[in-house]
């Protein structure tokens, strides 16, 4: 491996100066080049299209693959966010701080890291299109671009949220607005939403309702506060199990669940919240609220929208179990980019990261791909300051657990996992290419169990 990445190092300058001339960059990176602008290289044998989870966990992968300076991870960010503890965040439980790291110290070491934005692909000539028309060609493109947050889809959104009572535990700007309208509670609604889009983490939207409520009676104010669930999907959770044990408690905590109501738009001075009913398009409902918590509407990143890389609703287009683009054999996707049909969390993406490591590595030798993404995604469902429901499941919405007991109980280790291994594991593990998700532990697990 590390003798291929030397031979690889040293063609680079001579397969890009072979693509220049023969005009596979265009004409714009030929007059680029001439002027200086270019990147530090043209030519990359992987490069890595975005920097969050999927993108820095395939990025420390490919490096022990091909050797860092054959790989470079385009991202703009300066910062990354570990995003699943903004739900503890908005609960008080967690300081924002915590989330936060800065991605100059997450690039794997000798990794190109290229700080610019994506304007375009051009697969057919593997090639993307950066910042000030600068072209990178490559060998291997993995896209990894996430999810795009779409506030502006609601009504008076997101300039509410510069008034009182409203937060998000979903953007960094507003995930402590919700921690300080929770706080300030006196008396009225508490409303959560769920918007009629694909989301990041399903069961996060509720998640800040379960810990809002269990804040309400332990200062005292539950007795003054309706807590109430609109949600535009028909269903609490997309598995069954799970669903059963969430209903019951809802019921036990004598919280309002509406199913089928879209949020559309939000009257932040007046302090209300307007919702339509999916089943009957047009008719609305406005309710007051003394705190909103906001989930947006979601997307796939404008870039991959209408490009050939994309399916008809703009996902990338990968094959379900190899994650190998179905038109592009040399072009690969990760994460909440991707069309995969399982939820969009931070453990689908380590479960991914092993399939696809599998993938390219056949890929590399002119093998087929034989690895098989079952879907495995896990939704840590927190219910309490100190109780979780460990929801695990693959493609067929089938629990798919780890742990030899019974994981639709509320459970304190859970939530342990959840605040404290869970974050550890994240940036020592996976962010390093090293943690592939819980499946040999689930198998040694049950095997022992057994």
């Amino acid at each position: 491996m590390a003798t291929f990445g030397v031979m690889s190092s040293s063609l680079h300058m001579h397969q890009c100066a072979q693509l220049l001339r023969t005009g596979v960059y265009g004409g714009s990176c030929r007059s680029l080049h001439a002027a200086g602008r270019c990147a530090t290289k043209e030519y990359y044998d992987v490069v890595v299209v975005g920097g969050g989870a999927g993108g820095i966990t395939m990025g420390a992968r490919m490096k022990r693959k091909v050797g860092a300076g054959n790989v470079a991870i385009i991202e703009p960010s300066e910062k990354h966010y570990y995003q699943p503890i903004w739900t503890l965040v908005g609960g008080g439980a967690k300081k924002l701080a915590s989330s936060e790291r800065y991605t100059a110290s997450l690039i794997p070491s000798g990794v190109e890291w290229i700080k610019s934005e994506v304007k375009g692909f051009d697969p057919d000539k593997n090639c993307i299109r950066i910042g000030d028309d600068k072209e990178i060609a490559y060998k291997y493109l993995i896209i990894a671009l996430g999810i795009k947050l779409q506030y502006e889809k609601v009504k008076g959104l997101p300039d509410g949220f510069n008034y009182p009572k409203i937060g998000s535990n979903y953007s960094v700007k507003t995930v402590e607005k919700t921690w300080k309208a929770l706080q300030d509670f006196r008396k009225g609604n508490a409303i959560f939403t769920f918007p009629n889009t694909p989301v990041k983490c399903a069961g996060a939207p509720q998640k800040i309702m379960y810990l809002s409520e269990e804040y309400l009676r332990k200062t005292g104010k539950r007795s003054d506060a309706n807590i109430i669930f609109n949600t535009s999907l028909g269903a609490i959770f997309g598995v069954k199990k799970y669903a059963d044990a969430l209903l019951e408690i809802i019921k036990e905590r004598n919280i309002e669940l509406n199913y089928r109501q879209s949020l559309i738009e939000v009257r932040a001075e007046k302090r209300e919240a307007v919702f339509e009913n999916l089943d009957k398009p047009g008719e609305t409902k406005v309710y007051e609220y003394e705190m909103l918590h906001v989930t947006p509407p979601m997307g796939p990143p404008d870039v991959l929208v209408n490009s050939a890389v994309a399916d008809a609703a703009g996902w990338v287009d990968v094959n379900k179990e190899t994650l190998q683009h179905t038109k592009y054999p040399n072009v690969f996707g990760i994460g909440d980019c991707t069309n995969l049909p399982t939820s969009k969390t931070a453990a689908a993406v380590a479960a991914q990261s092993a399939v696809l490591d599998k993938t390219i590595s056949l890929v590399m030798k002119n093998q087929k791909p034989s690895s098989k993404y079952d879907g495995y995604t896990s939704c840590p469902l927190v219910t309490g300051y100190r109780k979780v429901i460990l929801a695990e499941f693959d493609y067929s919405a089938q629990p798919l657990e780890t742990f030899p007991i019974d994981q639709g109980k509320e459970r304190r280790t859970m939530y342990h996992m959840k605040a404290d291994m869970m974050p550890f594991l994240y940036w020592n593990g996976l962010l390093k290419g090293y943690w592939g998700g819980p499946a040999p532990i689930r198998k040694l697990l049950h095997l022992g169990f057994k």
